[in-house]
């Protein structure tokens, strides 16, 4: 994967500081590149800073049960990584690992800190980033809560889609394994591997390799009015 060069333009953070902000933040950021597979940081690190996905994905995860993961999120370029760890503990509730070579700008806390100080666009751009976060984390609550098993496996494909994006063909860009859609799902890979072999023999979907393509997507469409929430 060929990576750019930061244009200081498209990261959350460049977007919401001044111009004259951007000189120091050449000098104080750090960029680093996390290869597939790679841990970002871990659930239970101690914070030290914030990341800006610059390019590749990202999956965000917490321990769920007995060693058991559920993916809360997936994030792509211009997305914070790291923000839910600020706070009175400053530790880390999650966890976020590299789905594809990824690129991230990294910069440490009392350089946020005097960013926030000095940037109210930046201030009030991270409160709105909190705030629409939430609002997500409740309605995926909901989900699980009242959605069942394929419910919550066709949300998981629509996310992936909306998060990264297709091809010519229509195909997700991103290859995801079923364990990353079950753990997203907060189902089992047995689960996802049926629900996947039914949709793929009635022609809603389709494969090649690890990527999708949403064939039916009126099918679709009804499928989630039939597992919608209880008002």
């Amino acid at each position: 994967m060929a990576f750019k060069d930061c244009d200081l333009q498209q990261c959350f953070l460049c977007r919401h500081c001044h111009i004259e902000w951007k000189e120091l933040i050449v000098l104080k950021k750090r960029t680093q590149v996390f290869r597939k597979g790679r841990t970002i940081f871990q659930e239970g690190d101690r914070v030290e800073g914030l990341f800006f996905l610059y390019e590749g994905a990202v999956k965000v995860s917490q321990t769920w049960g007995a060693e058991k993961e559920l993916i809360i999120r997936f994030a792509g370029p211009g997305d914070v990584l790291g923000h839910r760890g600020f706070g009175s503990a400053h530790i880390y509730p999650i966890t976020a690992t590299a789905l594809e070579d990824s690129q991230v700008c990294y910069i440490d806390t009392p350089f946020l800190e005097a960013s926030l100080k000095v940037n109210p666009q930046l201030t009030y751009g991270l409160l709105d980033l909190y705030a629409s976060e939430l609002q997500k984390a409740e309605r995926r609550m909901r989900d699980l809560a009242h959605r069942d098993g394929r419910g919550r496996i066709l949300l998981a494909l629509l996310e992936a889609e909306q998060s990264f994006g297709v091809d010519e063909q229509g195909f997700v860009r991103l290859p995801l394994t079923r364990q990353d859609i079950a753990s997203y799902a907060g189902t089992s890979y047995e689960t996802v591997f049926k629900v996947f072999s039914e949709w793929v023999a009635a022609g809603w979907i389709n494969f090649s390799g690890k990527t999708f393509q949403i064939r039916d997507r009126n099918t679709f469409q009804q499928l989630l009015k039939e597992t919608s929430i209880p008002s």
